[in-house]
């Protein structure tokens, strides 16, 4: 068991194991020994350079999207909770919805968002950054309004 694993390392590095001058028959079915011997001396040769001839694609960042979105309807909100499938965050302006279509319109993103483990941010009264699991928001303006109104002093002084 350990010659046979030991005989796949040494294949694998394109060597023959030391003192080993034998040729498996099953490797070189229907080759004479001169051939399957030269093979061995080309493979042997090339062992440094055979991964040199191969094209390797360079891992690329991918753009990301950010869609901007004016529902004046429910029924749109269904498109703004596609668009966090598709991993893309999406900004929501609600200024121009009517009060309770607007609130009905953020508890479907929200529940979206929580089913999509995403994130809600809101930016103003109307407005709402909404990003896909992949994405981080960070609201250095919330921290510090908390710093602020906390009457711990040494919280402030960072």
């Amino acid at each position: 068991m350990a010659g046979a694993i030991m005989n796949k390392v040494w294949d694998f590095l394109g060597m023959e194991p030391a003192g080993e001058e034998e040729y498996d028959d099953v490797e070189n079915e229907g080759l004479e020994y001169e051939e399957a011997e030269e093979e061995a001396y080309e493979e042997r040769r090339l062992f440094g350079r055979k991964n040199k001839d191969k094209v390797v694609n360079m891992p690329q960042a991918q753009q990301i999207k950010m869609v901007i979105s004016q529902p004046t309807t429910f029924e749109q909100s269904e498109e703004i909770c596609n668009y966090l499938k598709e991993r893309k965050s999406v900004i929501v302006n609600l200024e121009y919805v009517n009060k309770d279509v607007a609130r009905r319109i953020v508890d479907f993103i929200s529940g979206g968002v929580h089913a999509l483990d995403g994130h809600i941010q809101k930016i103003s009264n109307s407005i709402f950054l909404i990003a896909p699991t992949n994405y981080e928001i960070a609201n250095e303006m919330a921290r510090e309004e908390i710093k602020n109104k906390l009457s711990v002093s040494w919280l402030r002084n960072n």
